[in-house]
């Protein structure tokens, strides 16, 4: 009885407990299975990549509207689109492989952002901007994140089996569809900045690949194929959730960086103990 106290009186008693739950279920929903498939197609350090990127554009909209949600996600989105894009052009049209020119952009992307929002802001709206402010999330982050994971759970739906062909036999698809290959591979990406965008509203743009890609990362210790490791990524974002939110709440620390450290924990927790893979289960092997 002690024990479901502790667990459920910060959420029962604070409306802005409550909020930050749920933004980040519905986020964990969203976000966890791209990085599945963003572990599939070998393009890890991409979503780390275009989570900076988006940071220049979202400085833009402080710059002319503020701390405005909308101003600072449309131009987050427009920004890490817009790296995805020239990325793809680079890597296309010169020697440069896709994940250099990506480190190349979002390198300048993350120095450009970080003076754009020096340039009027404070400290604080810095740190506001890189880290997030989860436990002030209203209900208007809480129906744009909400819309957000809702359309890309349907459209990840949409696309998934020319995903899952394209992670597993790219040139299957390179053969039979070229250009279904180019749009797959555009909505994909689009899917994973608007992702990002949503979770640099609620984590702050260097938190906010870590929901994405740990729960995803950890699943692949304990799932033995595709459809269990979107749902097991799903379910261990969610854990890290709600065990960040709480250890935030009584021990008092930042509650983005407390849920990117559960996922930490849960990710090496899986790589010691996890039944496919994991060192204790090769070693008993």
């Amino acid at each position: 009885m002690m024990l479901h106290h502790l667990l459920v009186d910060p959420f029962l008693s604070f409306g802005f407990m409550r909020r930050a739950l749920v933004a980040c279920l519905a986020l964990s929903l969203s976000t966890a299975p791209l990085g599945v498939f963003l572990l599939l197609r070998r393009m890890s350090l991409v979503g780390d990549a275009l989570s900076h990127a988006v940071l220049p554009g979202a400085a833009i909209g402080y710059l002319m509207s503020g701390m405005s949600l909308v101003a600072m996600g449309i131009g987050g989105f427009i920004a890490g689109l817009a790296v995805a894009i020239l990325s793809g052009l680079v890597s296309r049209h010169t020697p440069l492989k896709e994940d250099a020119s990506f480190a190349g952009f979002y390198l300048g992307s993350l120095a450009l952002g970080v003076t754009l929002v020096s340039l009027r802001g404070s400290s604080v709206d810095l740190l506001h901007v890189l880290f997030g402010s989860i436990l002030a999330v209203d209900s208007h982050a809480m129906v744009m994140v909400g819309g957000i994971a809702s359309v890309s759970l349907l459209t990840l739906a949409a696309l998934y089996r020319a995903l899952v062909i394209e992670s597993f036999d790219a040139t299957f698809l390179r053969v039979g569809a070229p250009r279904w290959l180019a749009w797959v591979h555009g909505l994909f990406l689009a899917l994973v900045v608007v992702n990002l965008v949503a979770g640099f509203q609620i984590l702050g743009t260097l938190m906010s690949v870590g929901l994405m890609m740990l729960p995803a990362a950890s699943a692949r210790f304990w799932a033995g194929n595709l459809p269990q490791t979107l749902a097991a990524a799903m379910a261990i974002a969610a854990l890290a959730s709600i065990v960040g939110l709480l250890w935030s709440y009584y021990a008092s620390l930042p509650a983005g960086p407390a849920i990117v450290l559960s996922a930490s924990l849960i990710f090496f927790i899986s790589i010691l103990f996890g039944r496919r893979g994991g060192i204790y289960a090769r070693a008993r092997r």
